[in-house]
Parts: structure tokens; C-alpha cells; sequence
């Protein structure tokens, strides 16, 4: 298995090509968790790995519960399904409460005050209640509990929704609000701690391989004993083979069969293809680096050819249309120009808006 097997591999098993998944709440539980802070990136995340979806049934959806959005991992916000919320957080939360252990002392945060916030919290959204962050900045500045509404009250809200207290709610016109995790995941179950190891273990290597344990602790932030841990229970399960010396493990039914060439896709900045491993050698990690910082940003909307980034691409909204603004590493072969187009139109078709390539 070559390094292009690898990147064609995981164009499969993450469900960007091969068969599509036919909601999002399908999608969601297939990864466990899609990273989630460029909100408008993950809806499209979501609509490229589906047979047929719009933006504004994602939304809904969103707005609906059956896809949360809280801080899982890392720590960022991450998509992830109300079934499993609990038992991932049972494993993540302590990893991000100790990378966020610096940020609460520096803003004078102790346990006594972040247990005080997440009751007062809870207080305010319990009966269905939902309210924006800045609604939650009164209810605790009204409670003696100050925030300055910028770090202060980012970390106080992390904290909360760490501890289970808190998730998102539906939206509100543009804004986001948050809800009661008690009220929007109701008896959703718990797993003992060496079960959620398998269980995050088996559903990163299946809907992510090939990867390495090493991949594997960088996304879900694990320790690398953990991780080894959740992988030993389930290996049994999975194929493996070597690769310069890198142990790689998959499902045993992940294949790179079925997709013509060249095949391009358009993806968004964090999407899983990319954050979803610590080496990204598979799909020319070092060059596109430079390349991708030579742009003026190492963090791109990235263009997919074939299971190797060749550009990069951003959007405009105008009334009526979509612009697409494309810059490739290299001069691009008619069939590539048309394999990115057709990817172009299906996010048009995505947002209902016509699109046009510069």
C-alpha cells in the first residue's frame, strides 16, 4: 500500500467518495465527531459526504438536535450525535479541561465559581429555554459572576458544556444559542471507560483508515496509552499493514475501487480528510504546506483532485450566485478543470445558487 493507496483509502472509508450517507445525523455517527468551529465549512463537511442535501436541511437538522455542536475535543467545537455525546465527553473532557487548566487560572476561574456559573446556567435554560451567549452573559453577570464577554465568558461556557451542562440549541436567525444538554440528549446512554475506548477506537479507524495510533491520539486528544488502549480492544476487528515502517489500520471493507479519474472535490478548511490525522503525508503534506504559506494562509479551503490537494478555493456570496475564487499549485489538465468544476456545481446545488468559477 503506497501513499496514494492510503489517501484513496480514506477518500472511502470517510464516505467522500464511494456510497453517500443519506442524513446527517448518519454522517455525524459515522465519523463520531466533525470539527465544528467554521460552522458554514462543516454544513458542506456534512452535504459532501450525503447522496443529496442542501444547506438549509443541514441547518435544520442543526436547529432540530439531531446533530449537536459543543466543545469535544482539542479543544474546539465538534459536530457530534446526541447518542454519543456522553460517553465521548466521559473520555475527551478531562483531556481539555487539563489543555484549559493554564486559561482558567489566568482568568481567575476556580472550581468554586465554575460550579456556581454551570447552576445558574442550567437555571436559565431548564424548561426548554434557549438563549444566546450574550442572553447566558446577563443571566451570570445579574448572578454576581462576572465575565467580560470575551475570554472570561468563552471559557466559563466551555466549561459548562465540558461538564455535560450545557450544548447547542436551535438557532435563533443568525445567532447560535445554547440548551440544556439534559433537555436536548435525554437518557442518552453511558459507557464504562474501557467500552468508550473501543467504541471511539473502532469508529475512528473504520470511518478514517488507514491510520495510526499516533493519528488516532491527535484527533481524539487522547493520551497515546489511551489510544493504544481503545485500539488493542478492538484490532481483532480491523486489517493492518505496514507502511515505511508506520503501523496502518482499517476496516476490513474500506477500499479505493469505483471512482474514476480524475475525481475532485471541494473541501472545507477543517474538514476530517485533513484534521482528522497528525500526518498528512498521504495527500502531500509537506510540499502543499509550503505552498499553501507561500498563499498567505497554511489553512485553506482546499481542492481535492484524486485524493491529493492541488489548490485551494474561496467564496463569495453575491444576490443570485455563488463566486468561486480558485488558485492551483500547477496548471491543471482539461479533465482536472472539468472534475473541479462538476465539484464546484455540486456545491452550487448544495446552496441552491448557480455558481461561477474564477
Amino acid at each position: 500500500m503506497a501513499h496514494l493507496d492510503i489517501a484513496l483509502r480514506r477518500l472511502h472509508s470517510q464516505r467522500i467518495s464511494g456510497a453517500h450517507l443519506e442524513n446527517p445525523g448518519e454522517v455525524v455517527g459515522w465519523l463520531g465527531a466533525v470539527q465544528a468551529q467554521d460552522y458554514a465549512g462543516a454544513k458542506w463537511a456534512l452535504g459532501l459526504r450525503l447522496q443529496a442535501s442542501t444547506d438549509g436541511e443541514i441547518d435544520q437538522a442543526f436547529s432540530d438536535g439531531v446533530i449537536l455542536r459543543t466543545h469535544l475535543m482539542r479543544p474546539t467545537w465538534h459536530f457530534v450525535t446526541p447518542v454519543d455525546i456522553r460517553w465521548m465527553l466521559s473520555l475527551t473532557a478531562p483531556r481539555v479541561h487539563a489543555a484549559n487548566a493554564y486559561m482558567y487560572r489566568s482568568l481567575e476561574l476556580e472550581s468554586t465559581l465554575l460550579r456556581r456559573s454551570n447552576a445558574e446556567l442550567a437555571r436559565a435554560l431548564r424548561g426548554g429555554k434557549q438563549l444566546t451567549r450574550d442572553e447566558l452573559r446577563d443571566v451570570l453577570r445579574e448572578a454576581g459572576i462576572a465575565s467580560d464577554g470575551g475570554l472570561r465568558l468563552a471559557y466559563i461556557m466551555m466549561f459548562a458544556e465540558l461538564e455535560g451542562v450545557i450544548c447547542s440549541g436551535a438557532r435563533r436567525g443568525k445567532q447560535f444559542t445554547y440548551a440544556l444538554l439534559d433537555e436536548r440528549a435525554p437518557d442518552t446512554k453511558t459507557l464504562e471507560r474501557e467500552e468508550a475506548l473501543a467504541a471511539l477506537a473502532i469508529r475512528y479507524f473504520v470511518s478514517r483508515g488507514p491510520a495510526t495510533i499516533q493519528d488516532f491520539a491527535k484527533w481524539s486528544g487522547l493520551t497515546i496509552t489511551d489510544a493504544r488502549g481503545g485500539l488493542e480492544a478492538v484490532k481483532a476487528r480491523l486489517r493492518h499493514e505496514v507502511v515505511d515502517g508506520q503501523d496502518y489500520w482499517f476496516s476490513t471493507s474500506t477500499t479505493q475501487a469505483g471512482v474514476p479519474s480524475p475525481t475532485a472535490y471541494l473541501l472545507s478548511i477543517y474538514d476530517e480528510y485533513v484534521s482528522g490525522y497528525r500526518d498528512r503525508s498521504a495527500i502531500g503534506e509537506a510540499e502543499v504546506g509550503a505552498k499553501l504559506r507561500a498563499l498567505g494562509n497554511a489553512l485553506s479551503y482546499i481542492i481535492v483532485v484524486d485524493g491529493q490537494v492541488v489548490g485551494t478555493w474561496k467564496r463569495k456570496l453575491r444576490k443570485g450566485a455563488v463566486i468561486l475564487d480558485t488558485s492551483l499549485f500547477a496548471r491543471a489538465k482539461q479533465a482536472e478543470v472539468r472534475a473541479i468544476t462538476l465539484a464546484a456545481k455540486k456545491y452550487g446545488e448544495f446552496l441552491g445558487l448557480p455558481v461561477e468559477l474564477v
